[in-house]
């Protein structure tokens, strides 16, 4: 139990002296008494600062598509509302402050300039300093991802240090450069084995790879940058880091041979220690670091998933669902038939059972939709823990970083080179295949018009591998938080304009909903009542009653052509201006503060 609870490791104990372990140990201890002698002298005192560097998510990975075409919200987003015409530099306020946002990267400069003093082994000082440039390397990714050109800064900063604190923004590639020298040496030396759910060299070794393929792509299918010469180096590094870490890390996909429960297991279990497909965990324990169970993904609570999704997943004998004859029209019970069992694990399914109905007005039972105004129909049950018992959500692990990640890298940076063999195939996309008992990928495959047209703008001897090798990764890691950085690297943010869709209805009139062909919901028009006294169905279940229509009229559920079609969820999207909204403006406020920092690309 206590090595369970400690992996992402503040030990309290250790730090009693300083504030419990919610609080943050730099704010509760000034950095001008930790630079005496007491501190930075020990192995502990490094791991102890180390700790606190640690900012990954928990459960807040399984809403992290939100605003993208795996799914949505009625909340509040940074995207919507750039989408939507009301954002500029005056008002998007995010990612800059000196005193919120970059006090992360003055605490692991700080770290940097003064461990070299502790009394330790020469190996165990490269080990801390890796960790060190590792998180410096992490909190510039984001910095990147989101300005491009930002001040590349390797000191802790004092009022004084005016050429740092009214700085230009250095150039991308120069970031860039910096950052993979920082992983590089983080890479060569921290160390491989240390604690569970801790960052180790398996850790570092997929970031970097994970950097290098989103560099690589960006590059390549952003011409604004000028930089696509490059894109071949950084996918070549990718591929290298990947394979590396296939032949020596030890890892495995979870595969007991039941493809129909297999991959979900891992999103919902309490013990992921021992699984050897996870490369970074968060574990947690029951009443000494409890999970968040987050009840709110299973109901109608903001975030929902789109049918977008639904339709990229493949049908059981590997065959494209769009090439299904009507498969535009499906409902909800066709569209889960003979499907990759991916998709079951993942959205609740017909005939599902749900226990934990904690937000869920319809209740616990068979699970029959509740429909409403802005919501498409569908529910995740990725990462919802389906139990009464509290003991058991409390437990719920999560898996932050998993090897099946790792061979999908792989896979498309090799394919994105035109240089992938059915040899790496077996090895990388065709594990995650197997898991869930889906034929082969060849390299021969064929190509999905849909896919094609949702991509065009591929560039690869080796298309058609490219294409399935996208689709294989947004089912394999959907919800997972890789969908948004997924579209911009690629260059197809403009998919964010497409409508927010949700199950499909065939007409006014009776509905099944559990695939047990009795039917669970009427639709009624516009103009009808909702009856007073409802019918039941041959269970005896009240059935559920909606009126429907189009936008603007008072209805309880939108639909595209208004007595049938898609469940609508958002009338607007807004635009997507390219590239402009690939990037984000440095608020304004700190442009007035200082005149040397431009804005880029429109803003």
């Amino acid at each position: 139990m206590i090595n369970k609870y400690i992996k992402l490791a503040v030990v309290c104990s250790g730090l009693s002296l300083l504030g419990s372990c919610n609080d943050n140990y730099l704010d509760r201890v000034p950095e001008t008494a930790i630079n005496n002698e007491n501190f930075f002298n020990t192995a502990t005192d490094l791991e102890l600062y180390i700790n606190g560097l640690y900012n990954f998510s928990g459960i807040g990975i399984y809403q992290s598509d939100a605003t993208t075409d795996n799914a949505s919200t009625t909340g509040n987003t940074e995207i919507k509302t750039i989408m939507a015409g009301n954002a500029s530099a005056a008002t998007i306020s995010g990612g800059w402050s000196w005193e919120e946002n970059w006090e992360q990267l003055r605490k692991i400069n700080f770290f940097l300039q003064h461990m070299g003093k502790a009394k330790i082994s020469e190996s165990e000082k490269a080990h801390y300093e890796g960790l060190g440039r590792y998180f410096r390397a992490r909190f510039y990714v984001e910095k990147v991802q989101r300005f491009s050109d930002v001040p590349w800064v390797d000191k802790a900063l004092e009022v004084g240090d005016t050429d740092y604190l009214f700085a230009k923004r250095d150039p991308r590639a120069t970031v860039v450069q910096k950052i993979m020298e920082d992983f590089e040496f983080a890479a060569q030396n921290v160390q491989p084995r240390i604690k569970s759910g801790t960052v180790n060299k398996w850790v570092v070794l997929q970031e970097y790879g994970r950097f290098a393929l989103y560099e690589g792509t960006y590059r390549k299918y952003h011409n604004e940058l000028e930089l696509k010469t490059t894109a071949t180096e950084f996918l070549n590094k990718a591929q290298a880091l990947s394979d590396q870490q296939m032949r020596e890390g030890g890892f495995s996909i979870y595969n007991t041979g039941k493809p129909n429960q297999d991959y979900g297991t891992l999103f919902f279990s309490e013990n992921l220690e021992n699984n050897k497909e996870i490369v970074l965990g968060r574990f947690y324990a029951n009443n000494v670091l409890n999970a968040d169970s987050w009840p709110g993904m299973f109901g109608n609570y903001e975030y929902y998933p789109l049918r977008d999704l639904v339709q990229a997943y493949l049908m059981k004998d590997g065959s494209f669902y769009a090439a299904q004859p009507g498969y535009e029209k499906n409902t909800f019970v066709k569209e889960f038939e003979n499907r990759d069992p991916r998709l079951a694990q993942t959205y609740a399914y017909p005939g599902w059972q749900l226990i934990y109905s904690h937000t869920y007005a319809q209740g616990a039972g068979l699970y029959v939709q509740q429909l409403a105004k802005n919501f498409s129909g569908y529910h995740q049950i990725k990462g919802f823990q389906n139990t009464l018992s509290l003991e058991a959500r409390n437990n719920l692990d999560i898996p932050l970083y998993r090897y099946a990640e790792v061979l999908l890298n792989f896979a498309e940076a090799k394919a994105e080179l035109g240089q992938l063999t059915q040899a790496d195939l077996d090895r990388s996309i065709n594990l995650l295949r197997r898991r869930a008992g889906m034929p082969d990928m060849v390299v021969g495959v064929g190509i999905d018009p849909v896919m094609a047209a949702r991509y065009s703008n591929v560039e690869s001897n080796q298309r058609n591998l490219v294409l399935e090798i996208r689709r294989e990764r947004r089912v394999e890691l959907a919800f997972e938080g890789f969908r948004f950085t997924d579209l911009m690297r690629w260059n197809v943010g403009e998919l964010l304009k497409n409508k927010r869709e949700g199950i499909y209805f065939s007409g006014l009139g009776q509905h099944d909903m559990t695939g047990d062909g009795i039917p669970d919901i009427v639709l009624l028009a516009s103009s009808s009542s909702i009856p007073a006294v409802k019918e039941k169905n041959s269970l005896g279940r009240e059935l559920q009653y909606y009126r429907v229509g189009r936008f603007g009229q008072d209805v309880g559920v939108f639909l595209s052509e208004g007595n049938n079609g898609t469940v609508e969820t958002i009338e607007n999207t807004g635009t997507f201006e390219v590239p402009k909204f690939y990037y984000r403006p440095i608020p304004q406020g700190e442009i007035l503060l200082n005149d040397n920092l431009k804005q880029i690309f429109g803003w």
